[in-house]
């Protein structure tokens, strides 16, 4: 053992051999490593090398080396030859994982990749018969030929792995154990990991597995989301956006995956699509999200919006540049996207604010300079509106309808909303959550909760004694209890879907009932039953379109009316020429559009049309109509809907000939007449209906018109009833032979 002292390496060259240098008058030629003791009980072994520049009494330590020995320049050290024994257990190092890492912070690039094959073979030829003890740090100096680039990287021995000269001795199978310190062979198998935080970009079979942090989070509980009706909708989104990320990242790069970068949730509003955005932003293990409604991106100054825009993504930009594919995942919700993402030159006016608000979203997206750290979730309840390059694979290509929940999500939703009231007992045993699952046809989540507080508020009426003072009961913590009756005043009073029954459209059109005067009456609503039930049939294409014909008056309005009620479809909607009075050509198509694309969001929808020739503007005189109405109605009279959902349309006219000119009929299932009232058998039903005549006075009816021919509309007729009705009971009977003699609706010739 010999004393020296502790100097620099004679060159940066040499720094990156990793080798101890002696003088060559203190060592000999057959000394190939050497133990330094730093301390007592510590020793550190090194490859040792001679040069002529190193002085007797000194050696040589790079910057690596000291800092693993803690040893500093001018430092007395005892120093003895090192010899490895070949037989000796646990020096022959099978394995060895190496941390990896940037020698100098100021040449990390993120965007670079190093081979880690080629990194083993370097590592081989520069290190092979080196020694090595866990903790030590190493200077690698990796020269790539092919991309004709050099860096230093700074290794760390993580562990060592060495045969047991032990079993193999005994003539056992070769085994391998934990070890301090041994020699690397040229089998040695070199496993490199990156240093944690570190932005270098490991590639290669090489590469050991790196510990990664799951993308979803830990302590999320699936059971606990409250996303109820939307379990199909959820599971699809996570099959497509986030299955890939769970997988390791050497799984996806074996496959040559990428990862989805952008969702689109569409569909009515109220059906969750902001809760669902809400729960996957808690749900990743992730940056916080970034939540932005549309309008906010607009800015009345030029070049805000894009800026805005770009604001979003530079956060996540800047990560991908230092941190590459190790960087963490960045969210972005947009609600209201149809708001900034319309389609580029369908805006008027001549600023584009919109469009190039699109380009520069496309451009962070997928665009040259594209991001892999990013995941933007766009909301919409209009997705037509949305660009359509938006919509290609690459950028918001997993797209979800968030449709009205179905009878066992609506069960699911009121579940959620109502387990704070059974957890504290404050509902009461008659309210059955399945019942109400079954009444509530087409509502939305949020119509659903808007249900449970109006019962809510209706059981704390209850409980409020309005006299002078309004005053609360004082038992009422313990009385209060949300019951049936209070969910069934909600529903009658309260709450209405949006996708609901035309209810009170449909109740004005009924007011006086349906009057069966007739096989006529009869006939029409059995043939409007078939129609309606092959409408709801599965075997079916899916699409209905009936039109009740017949002159003025007859009755069409009631008839399509009572077929529409009883088909029992969740979705009746009632289009009619008297909520456009006013309207334009192009604001008339729009809404007529609307009542069709919100029929096609319920799996079983009816729509009623009425008067369609008032709907088209059409007159005698000229004549004239609405083309573009015309071909709008065309159009969505033959369009299918989309797959699985049911539509029956019912339409009116009193003008059958014209529609044929234009080419409609054709476009109809089924054509169904109603008429008027042609005989007297009918007249008299009705008039026995309404109950005005007694049967006296309907005996001296029958006989006068016996053997005339009757031609009137029920409408008309049921005027006419409502007129006499005024009269004293003595004159009716001439009072309403008189008008309807007057009317010409009485007589040989029958003529109206």
């Amino acid at each position: 053992m010999v004393n020296l002292k502790a100097v620099k390496c004679p060159t940066d060259e040499l720094s990156y051999t990793n080798c101890v240098y002696g003088s060559p008058t203190d060592f000999t030629q057959d000394i190939q490593y050497v133990e330094v003791f730093t301390a007592p009980n510590t020793s550190f072994v090194f490859k040792l090398a001679t040069h002529p520049e190193i002085q007797k009494g000194a050696l040589g330590f790079n910057y690596t080396g000291r800092k693993w020995g803690d040893i500093s320049v001018n430092q007395n050290l005892d120093v003895k030859p090192f010899y490895f024994s070949p037989t000796a257990t646990a020096q022959c190092l099978s394995t060895m994982t190496l941390e990896a890492d940037y020698f100098l912070k100021k040449h990390a690039n993120a965007a670079e990749t190093f081979d880690s094959d080629k990194m083993a073979q370097q590592f081989h030829f520069q290190f092979t018969n080196y020694p090595f003890t866990v903790g030590q740090e190493i200077a690698f100096n990796y020269i790539d030929v092919e991309k004709e680039r050099e860096k230093v990287l700074l290794l760390k021995v993580v562990s060592l792995e060495a045969a047991d000269m032990t079993a193999i001795k005994a003539g056992q199978d070769a085994k391998t154990i934990k070890t301090r310190m041994g020699r690397c062979l040229g089998d040695t198998l070199i496993i490199f990991n990156k240093k944690e935080g570190s932005p270098l970009n490991l590639v290669g079979k090489a590469k050991g597995k790196e510990a990664r942090v799951s993308i979803i989070n830990p302590n999320w509980d699936f059971g606990k989301m409250g996303i109820g009706g939307l379990d199909t909708e959820f599971n699809a989104i996570f099959r497509r956006a986030f299955a890939s990320r769970v997988f390791p990242p050497e799984v996806v790069e074996q496959l040559g995956c990428k990862h989805v970068k952008g969702i689109l949730l569409f569909g009515p509003p109220g059906t969750g699509k902001t809760l669902m955005a809400r729960q996957i932003g808690k749900m990743l293990n992730a940056r916080e999200p970034k939540i932005v409604n549309g309008p906010q991106i607009l800015d009345k100054y030029v070049g805000e919006s894009e800026a805005n825009v770009r604001r979003l993504f530079a956060e996540a930009e800047e990560e991908e540049k230092r941190l590459g594919p190790n960087s963490g995942l960045h969210i972005i919700i947009l609600d209201e996207m149809d708001a900034i993402c319309k389609a580029r030159g369908s805006t008027g006016g001549n600023t584009g604010v919109h469009d190039t608000v699109v380009n520069q979203l496309l451009a962070k997206i997928d665009g040259v300079d594209q991001l892999n750290n990013i995941l933007i979730i766009g909301m919409t309840n209009r997705r037509d509106m949305i660009d359509e390059a938006l919509l290609r694979p690459g950028r918001l290509e997993v797209q979800m309808e968030i449709g009205l929940p179905n009878e066992h999500g609506r069960v699911q939703i009121l579940k959620i909303h109502t387990n704070k009231m059974y957890e504290f007992d404050k509902i009461a045993p008659d309210v059955d959550i399945k019942e109400l699952g079954a009444l509530t046809k087409n509502f939305s989540g949020a119509e659903l909760e808007g249900l449970v507080r109006a019962a809510q508020s209706t059981a704390m009426n209850r409980l409020i004694k309005a006299a002078s003072k309004v005053e609360v009961d004082p038992e009422a913590m313990k009385k209060l209890r949300i019951e049936r009756g209070d969910f069934l005043h909600a529903l009658e009073n309260d709450i209405k879907p949006a996708f609901g029954t035309a209810g009170e459209a449909l109740d004005n059109f009924l007011r006086r009932g349906i009057i069966n005067w007739g096989h006529p009456v009869a006939g029409i609503l059995e043939d409007g039953g078939l129609l309606s039930q092959q409408a709801r049939s599965t075997e079916t294409s899916g699409l209905v379109s009936v039109l009740l014909e017949g002159p003025p008056n007859a009755g069409k309005t009631a008839l399509a009316a009572m077929l529409a009620k009883n088909s029992d479809f969740p979705f009746v909607k009632v289009c009619s020429p008297e909520d456009m009075v006013g309207f334009t050509e192009q604001a008339k198509c729009m809404m007529i559009r609307k009542v069709f694309d919100d029929a096609y969001r319920s799996s079983l929808s009816c729509i009623l049309v009425d008067n369609i020739e008032r709907l088209l503007d059409y007159g005698p005189i000229g004549p004239r109509y609405s083309n573009l109405t015309l071909q709008a109605l065309l159009v969505l009279l033959k369009k299918q809907p989309p797959l699985g959902r049911k539509l029956l349309i019912l339409c009116t006219t009193s003008r059958k000939q014209v529609l044929e000119d234009m080419e409609m009929l054709s476009g109809f299932t089924a054509v169904l007449h109603v008429p008027n009232l042609n005989k007297p058998e009918h007249l008299l039903a009705v008039l026995e209906e309404s109950h005005i005549f007694n049967p006296k006075q309907l005996q001296m009816i029958a006989k006068k018109v016996h053997g005339q021919r009757v031609f009137i509309g029920i409408r008309k007729l049921l005027a006419l009833v409502d007129l006499v009705r005024q009269t004293d009971e003595e004159s009716r009977v001439r009072k309403f032979l008189t008008k309807m003699e007057e009317e010409g609706c009485l007589g040989e010739t029958g003529i109206n």
